[in-house]
């Protein structure tokens, strides 16, 4: 979990990848009207995450054997409602500097739909997650490597069926 630009979906699909668990990109699951929005450059709004987020808890709860999830879930209503969905759920957050995520984001523009005019309002948007049950923290310019090395630590002898990224 975490901003655009954190390294999300690359470490989840790596996690995944370890753990033989399917993988869900969560940015999959939009509305096509939220993905109309955010190409626009408006940034989403509670409303427009709630049914994104039932239809995330679902993909996670028809997988009986576990999923690796990426998913930005900014604010900590949205992780207690995949919380309640799937107790035992656990987040890895890859915490990054503004700067850092736009400069990720703009560099991958001509590939993904969320544009840098956006990052700001998911920094306005996130409360940190630190200090909540089952949360890693992972500094965001680690290389991928060693951030797989560093959730695969934490997830250890863990069942490792529910993580979100």
């Amino acid at each position: 979990m975490g901003v655009a630009g954190c390294g999300k979906s690359t470490l989840a699909q790596q996690v995944a990848g370890a753990t033989h668990l399917p993988f869900i990109e969560g940015d999959d699951f939009h509305a096509a009207e939220n993905k109309r929005k955010m190409t626009a450059g408006i940034a989403l709004d509670d409303a427009d995450r709630q049914g994104w987020l039932d239809i995330l808890a679902e993909e996670m709860r028809i997988r009986p054997g576990g999923a690796i999830l990426s998913c930005s879930a900014l604010k900590r209503v949205y992780r207690d409602r995949l919380r309640t969905a799937l107790p035992g759920l656990r987040f890895i957050y890859i915490k990054i500097t503004q700067d850092m995520a736009i400069s990720r984001v703009a560099a991958r523009a001509t590939a993904h739909f969320f544009p840098a005019s956006v990052v700001a309002s998911q920094f306005a948007a996130l409360e940190d997650p630190v200090g909540e049950q089952r949360v890693l923290q992972l500094d965001g310019s680690l290389t991928p490597s060693e951030l797989l090395v560093r959730s695969m630590d934490w997830i250890g002898g863990k069942d490792a069926a529910a993580v979100t990224v």
